[in-house]
């Protein structure tokens, strides 16, 4: 087969054992036979590479061990909460709860509903009517909530400025949209907007240590592990971990 670019003569000449043997009706038949010259190729566009959407939210491990997502971030809105956005809160633990009860993931939250235990109730209330409170909406719709303030008293103090995390929940039905980053990365922001370097957070540290890898996969690192008391039961386990923010 002939090479697309290689004059004839050359080719025919090389088959006889040299170019010197290529004469002239040999010329002109090589020329007369001749490839036409091939036009240069193109390289292969490449694929583009979309995002998948599916159950994994952003290269970050959910409680449940799937990986959560930042592809709906952006449209992801926060507005900040009230009194009246208690009964949201008891909503969305209520949501939670079931979830992981769902699953055998009872050490967290147990498995009775917030909205029908008073202590809980109570706590709603203290979150929504304390200023820290921040939802997030997706249509208009809340999925999820962040209230921030001080450290609570069973974890080890900090030495420096702090925001602390105090609750974040988020409505399972939305899992897959990045809604605990999105509401992580909006505890940052207050965090700076207060000239405040250190944002810290504690979580159930149990189990297989699930929701301590999903903080540790949104820049967050483990400090201090802690032990709540509680009278009849085993001790709950908690892990503090902290983001420095630049």
């Amino acid at each position: 087969m002939l090479d697309g670019g290689a004059p004839g003569w050359l080719v025919i000449g090389a088959l006889f054992g040299g170019v010197g043997l290529a004469t002239p009706a040999l010329t002109r038949w090589a020329l007369a036979n001749r490839a036409s010259p091939r036009p240069p190729r193109r390289p292969a566009p490449r694929p583009v590479r979309r995002p998948v959407r599916d159950d994994r939210d952003e290269q970050v491990r959910a409680p449940d061990g799937s990986m959560a997502g930042m592809t709906d971030q952006q449209t992801i809105a926060v507005r900040r909460g009230g009194p009246e956005d208690a009964t949201t809160v008891l909503r969305l633990l209520d949501s939670a709860t079931a979830w992981l009860a769902a699953r055998g993931r009872t050490g967290q939250w147990g498995t009775g509903p917030a909205s029908t235990d008073p202590r809980r109730i109570a706590q709603a209330d203290v979150w929504a009517g304390g200023g820290g409170l921040h939802l997030a909406t997706l249509d208009d719709t809340v999925v999820g909530a962040l209230v921030v303030g001080e450290a609570t008293g069973y974890v080890p103090p900090a030495v420096e400025p702090e925001l602390y995390v105090n609750l974040l929940v988020t409505d399972r039905a939305y899992a897959g949209r990045g809604i605990g980053a999105r509401l992580l990365a909006y505890a940052a922001e207050l965090a700076r907007d207060r000239g405040v370097g250190l944002l810290r957070v504690d979580c159930y540290g149990g189990d297989d240590r699930a929701l301590v890898r999903f903080y540790e996969g949104c820049g967050f690192t483990a400090t201090d592990r802690f032990a709540v008391e509680r009278p009849g039961r085993e001790p709950w386990p908690g892990q503090v971990l902290e983001r420095r923010l630049g």
